[in-house]
């Protein structure tokens, strides 16, 4: 067990030595990480397709009901829920299953009908914050919409209408690099993590060294254990350096613990680890390891959530994400970073993970002992 350790720690050694001995290599790792946090931090944006809601009615009034009728009509609202109480707001938000919550008054009609302002109250959530603030300004366009035509058929005053107020959870502002910042934790640790995972061994194979690696005293588990490691500590550092980033660059709150987000990062690092010793072991060499890379990282990152709320794609693809290992990372990591969330909360996103790493690995491991043979 000794001898084993203390090999596999040399293996380790030489794996790191291969990546960062070349300057231009050091670069590549280091530099992308930090400029395409920058660059998705100022100019990403997205675009709204889906909206699932609750309603919570405090006035259940005609008016009311009109109201809620237009939000459902509208094409882009999708009632999930009628509310009774205020308190199944936070269950409703924190468990992401609707956008935003509409609070209509229990004056609502009353006060319209008055000629005085109703209030409707929006509280979203600001996780993802360029969709809540978009969904936001429809709720206004369609409570203008609704407030005109409440007038011209009731001949009220032209000061009566419909007073929105609006509450961001967990993003008062609404700034989208505080949905952006912390998803690019998993991606661009994800992206690397399963390239040079997946190299790793087409480069022993390209340069005629991976021979020389089998006359070794190495064992094949010894081999695929050396290749691993030293990956998963690269994505941990890049993981540390976007973090740093948030932090001082970017001034992102961190609510969580840093205990918990190391955790679900290391889950995720082991199921890509084990995707990229999968694409190792298929490929002959590094030009097919950066093919079959590439083929899997566009749809681990266009299933992930990061460019499209999972909720608006094709039930079929929605089955599909449950395999990506990119989806939990994200979830985790802006539950833990945006609020606060705890082991409880994260241990589906955590067993999942759990899961595709106890699938892949072992998979991995026989895949690559029937190539040595």
């Amino acid at each position: 067990m000794k001898e084993s350790f203390f090999r596999i720690i040399a293996l380790i050694r030489k794996e790191l030595l291969a990546m960062f001995k070349d300057p231009k290599s050091r670069i590549v790792l280091v530099l992308p990480p930090i400029l395409q946090c920058l660059i998705f931090g100022y100019a990403a944006s997205y675009d709204l397709n889906n909206v699932p809601y609750a309603v919570l009615d405090h006035d259940h009034s005609a008016a009311s009901i009109e109201l809620v009728s237009k939000l459902d009509g509208s094409g882009i609202f999708s009632r999930v829920a009628t509310l009774q109480r205020t308190s199944d707001i936070d269950n409703f938000i924190n468990d992401a299953r609707v956008l935003l919550v509409v609070v209509i008054d229990q004056d609502f009609e009353r006060r319209l009908m008055a000629g005085m302002p109703a209030k409707l109250q929006i509280i979203a959530d600001g996780r993802n914050s360029n969709t809540a603030g978009t969904a936001q300004s429809y709720v206004n366009m369609i409570a203008t919409d609704f407030a005109e035509q409440w007038r011209q058929e009731n001949g009220q005053a032209a000061n009566s209408g419909v007073k929105v107020t609006t509450r961001a959870w967990y993003n008062p502002s609404l700034e989208t690099r505080w949905y952006m910042i912390p998803s690019l934790i998993g991606t661009i640790t994800m992206m690397m993590t399963l390239m040079l995972t997946a190299m790793s061994v087409a480069r022993e194979r390209e340069a005629g060294t991976f021979d020389q690696l089998l006359v070794t005293p190495f064992r094949p588990s010894e081999i695929m254990v050396g290749k691993a490691l030293p990956s998963m500590l690269v994505g941990l550092s890049q993981a540390t350096t976007i973090f740093l980033v948030a932090q001082l660059w970017f001034q992102i709150p961190f609510e969580g613990s840093y205990f918990i987000l190391y955790l679900g990062l290391v889950l995720f690092l082991s199921a890509a680890v084990g995707i990229g010793l999968f694409i190792s072991s298929l490929a002959g060499n590094m030009q097919q390891a950066m093919i079959y890379s590439f083929v899997l990282l566009m749809p681990f990152m266009l299933l992930s959530g990061l460019t499209a709320p999972i909720g608006n794609m094709p039930e079929v693809l929605q089955y599909l994400t449950m395999i990506n290992p990119l989806r939990y990372a994200i979830s985790i990591t802006h539950q833990v970073y945006l609020e606060g969330a705890g082991l409880r909360q994260l241990l589906p996103e955590m067993l999942a993970l759990v899961a595709i790493a106890a699938v892949t690995l072992p998979f991995s491991a026989w895949l690559f002992r029937n190539r040595l043979t």
